[in-house]
């Protein structure tokens, strides 16, 4: 099977220019989307294999981008433990948090047979995509998937129940993190079982804790589900947004590729990450807001860190924001893909 840029940086070669591909890059901004959002929920989008891939690829007709992404949500894995969601207006909704209940360990029943129709999705991807385009598959990380769970809604941001727990109960909050991390190392390793070509792992809200907790007590679980796909093949990304100095306790083996937020200068991120990892990001998406010759200066300042690192895969620090003018983002993959990266 051919190859695409995406790939064969992963595997160290040395590309004439980074891949470039955006988190949340097949919703959001694409007219083609906000058209079938019209027709289906959100929820009807992802759960129907046909229209999950259609989705899925969008981006790759529409921008350009070298990789897809996987159209799914990392709170199927929730789901996939007894939880019952919505996907509202206003963000996604469990009907009863694990705040509420007496014993939340109990509460939880592992199904994953209740993943299968993301793995149908997956395959019909595999059948329609371009072949050198691959898929990115993931998961959210546990910290980021608990604070969900515990708070019941999305529309806080702070999760103070769930920062609260890993204060007041680290007992409870480590059985927690344990079942999501089992269940999202098997999810996992059945993406690989369907091909995907890389595997990220989204950890929102590292940020809400101070990196020292976060690495002694949340990152052993990361860890367990990076090895298992590595160990299984498959190059893997870990976003830590707002993890911050953080980076520097990072080690070679926690992931393939490391995803920079927009907090910490790109070539700051690589004097604090080990060599041997790469690097992704770190685009703040919210200059794409701005007027084309805006964009353009900005990006002029990678080409000199882009000349020198050519394990690093361009993206933005976090994902695409309502309101970003398509045109924009299509404006960035072509000068990314024309630009001289002198290597």
């Amino acid at each position: 099977m051919e190859k695409g840029i995406f790939v064969r940086t992963l595997e160290g070669e040395k590309t004439e220019r980074p891949p470039v591909w955006f988190m949340r890059q097949a919703g959001r901004v694409l007219p083609s989307y906000l058209e079938m959002r019209k027709d289906y929920s959100f929820k009807e989008l992802m759960r129907d294999p046909e229209l999950a891939a259609k989705v899925t690829l969008l981006p790759i007709y529409d921008l350009g981008v070298d990789a897809a992404i996987l159209f799914s949500d990392i709170l199927v894995i929730p789901e996939a433990l007894g939880m019952d969601l919505a996907f509202t207006d206003s963000g996604p909704r469990f009907t009863t948090a694990l705040k509420d209940l007496p014993n939340p360990v109990k509460s939880l029943n592992a199904d994953a047979s209740k993943l299968e129709y993301i793995y149908d999705a997956i395959d019909k991807i595999q059948e329609t995509k371009p072949a050198d385009i691959p898929l990115i598959g993931f998961c959210g990380a546990p910290f980021t998937t608990l604070c969900y769970m515990v708070q019941g809604l999305g529309t806080n941001h702070t999760f103070p129940d769930a920062v609260s727990l890993l204060y007041k109960d680290k007992k409870l909050a480590k059985q927690l993190l344990g079942a999501i991390t089992d269940l999202s190392i098997e999810y996992a390793l059945n993406q690989v079982k369907h091909g995907i070509s890389a595997f990220q792992i989204f950890e929102t809200h590292a940020g809400l804790i101070p990196s020292d907790l976060y690495m002694k007590l949340i990152m052993p679980f990361v860890r367990k589900i990076s090895a298992a796909v590595m160990n299984a093949g498959v190059p893997t990304i870990f976003l830590p947004k707002g993890l911050g100095v953080g980076l520097t306790q990072l080690q070679p083996g926690d992931a393939d590729i490391i995803s920079i937020d927009w907090q910490v200068p790109i070539k700051e991120a690589r004097k604090m990450v080990p060599k041997e990892m790469g690097l992704q990001g770190n685009l703040d998406p919210r200059i794409l807001l701005a007027d084309q010759n805006v964009i353009e200066n900005k990006l002029e300042e990678y080409l000199s860190f882009g000349a020198e690192e050519s394990n690093w895969i361009f993206n933005v620090g976090h994902g695409f924001i309502p309101g970003i003018p398509v045109e924009n983002a299509k404006f960035v993959v072509d000068w990314i893909k024309k630009a001289n990266w002198n290597r």
